[in-house]
């Protein structure tokens, strides 16, 4: 092995805003600060093509794999149809790798959950055969695992979900993004991993340029009195935005505005009719305002641009609601702390288990709100020294365990661990 690598980076998608993408931007930056090269394959991409190798059959919205996907799940019977057709996917895919590797000369891949969630199965099958067939040292970036989704535990693949997803292989270093997951794994499949939460460059905030906050506010139609409580999340059940309506009603201040950032995605648009109901009867003024934010990469849409980005509404925003019932570690709640707004936090398992004993303070409600918390609330948006020892605290603990040299570190073990030659 040499001083230096080519990296390999490996997913079904690396484009738009999703946390695999922006993690895996993540550890490239890391990685090419000590002179690794990262080259990337995948499905979808928003990569220049010179670093990049683009296979459709990859993406997990590509028309043959959701075929398949229609054919899997909740069933447990697979015709002999469904079989070949993964089968050819998979030779498909399988011969982009070996492109891809050959033409950037691979000397490494970091697989960004494609052997974790099998939102499709034959790009996992494909990277696992790949593996098994090259011995290529390789680390599994695994953000989300089948068992944590209730639609994938009745399915007709279980033979291909216990072969790669994900693999036990020896040239594979297994990385997880919360303690619940990597003990998980090591009960359900025996493997090890290296924990690595996911990490913002706290060290250097001043890399996270954003627009004018009096700009965005106006673009956004809100008023300067006008109290901006922002929802950074998609609409989804998960994210339990019913309670953000529910602490706002409560505050009873016509000057409130809740603001979600995200649509519902793919997962259909009935909570978000809910939510608006819900917000009517309330007397909630909710806003939803995707249609006016940039859905390119975090940072400002710069001054030639119409949009704003999400993090160009961060800094206006006067309270952040964070009332997920699940999350698999939660970006939003690290880019409050990097633009230092309090938060409330409904006390999902992987903050009661990896983030509030570190220390770090929020607003915190357990699955329903209390008289306390909308009291807490008042307190937060009208004492500032209050509020600013608060967010100056968390910003301080971020510093310590989520920044960029938290990452650099396990990058530099997990490398280790596969190699035996430390290149970090």
């Amino acid at each position: 092995m040499q001083d230096r690598y080519n990296m390999g980076f490996v997913s079904s998608r690396f484009a738009g805003t999703d946390g695999v993408t922006m993690e895996s931007a993540k550890w490239a930056e890391v990685l090419r600060d000590f002179g690794h090269k990262s080259f990337w394959f995948a499905g979808k991409l928003d990569i220049p093509e010179d670093q990049s190798t683009l296979v459709p059959e990859a993406y997990f919205e590509h028309p043959e794999n959701v075929w398949i996907n229609s054919q899997i799940w909740q069933t447990l019977h697979r015709s002999q149809e469904v079989t070949r057709r993964i089968h050819e996917m998979v030779q498909t895919i399988k011969a982009g790798l070996y492109q891809f590797v050959e033409k950037y000369e691979i000397d490494f891949l970091v697989v960004q959950n494609a052997v974790a969630i099998p939102m499709h199965v034959p790009l996992g099958v494909a990277i696992t055969e790949f593996l098994a067939e090259t011995a290529m040292p390789a680390i599994a970036h695994n953000h989300d695992f089948y068992w944590e989704r209730s639609r994938f535990l009745v399915n007709a693949v279980q033979d291909y979900l216990d072969m790669a997803f994900p693999p036990s292989l020896p040239n594979i270093q297994h990385a997880t993004i919360n303690s619940a997951a990597r003990d998980e794994l090591a009960w359900r499949k025996g493997l090890v991993s290296i924990l690595v939460p996911n990490v913002l460059d706290f060290e250097n905030p001043a890399r996270y340029p954003t627009a004018d906050p009096q700009d965005v506010r106006e673009h956004l139609g809100i008023a300067p009195d006008d109290i901006l409580i922002l929802q950074p999340t998609r609409v989804v059940p998960r994210k339990g935005i019913e309670y953000a309506i529910s602490i706002v009603a409560k505050l009873k201040d016509p000057r409130c505005k809740l603001v979600i950032s995200h649509e519902s995605g793919d997962e259909g648009h009935e909570y978000m009719e809910a939510l608006q109901e819900q917000a009517e009867d309330a007397g909630v003024d909710l806003r939803y305002v995707h249609t006016k934010l940039a859905q390119g990469a975090n940072g400002s849409a710069g001054d030639d641009s119409e949009d704003y980005s999400l993090w160009d509404v961060y800094p206006c925003a006067d309270l952040i609601t964070y009332t997920s019932l699940y999350e698999g570690f939660g970006n939003a709640l690290l880019e409050t702390i990097l633009f230092r707004k309090p938060i409330i936090v409904n006390r999902y398992s992987i903050w009661i288990e990896d983030i509030e004993p570190k220390g770090f303070r929020a607003i915190s409600m357990d699955g329903f709100v209390t008289g306390d918390v909308v009291e807490d609330v008042r307190r937060v948006l009208t004492d500032s020294a209050y509020r600013e020892e608060m967010v100056e605290h968390n910003y301080e603990l971020a510093v310590r365990h989520y920044s960029y040299s938290v990452l650099l570190r396990s990058l530099r073990t997990l490398i280790t661990n596969i190699t035996g030659l430390e290149r970090l």
